[in-house]
């Protein structure tokens, strides 16, 4: 597997879509997936939007579950590595980072609408 590592700099303002969740490495079981160490692994969902084109969304894995991090809230990932995989005739680009923090002195964006 390939890794590639992501200028998280050239990407714009990284925002939480989905709060951080244990990944699931066993369906059936509820099993919680392991690193290497035998830690946790977590996955948070950010958006990631540059020089005005579309929002994608990414899912980044990262060990241990990040404090702090809401959804809507402007985050900093550190050490972002790209992985491109293939398994038969399935293939795509996977993320994992060393870290993902909460940027201080962020709120998480409103929801829009309004009393009925």
């Amino acid at each position: 597997m390939q890794s590639i590592p992501v200028d998280t700099t050239r990407l714009g303002v990284l925002r939480c879509a989905i709060a951080p969740e244990a990944k699931i490495s066993n369906p059936e079981t509820q099993e919680v997936k392991k690193d290497r160490d035998g830690n946790p692994v977590f996955t948070v969902a950010v958006t990631v939007r540059q020089d005005r084109r579309r929002i994608s969304v990414i899912e980044i894995a990262v060990t241990g579950e990040p404090k702090g991090i809401e959804e809507g809230q402007i985050v900093k990932v550190t050490g972002l590595t790209a992985f491109m995989w293939a398994m038969g005739d399935r293939h795509g680009v996977s993320f994992r980072a060393d870290a993902i923090t909460p940027v201080h002195g962020s709120t998480p964006a409103q929801g829009k609408g309004g009393a009925a």
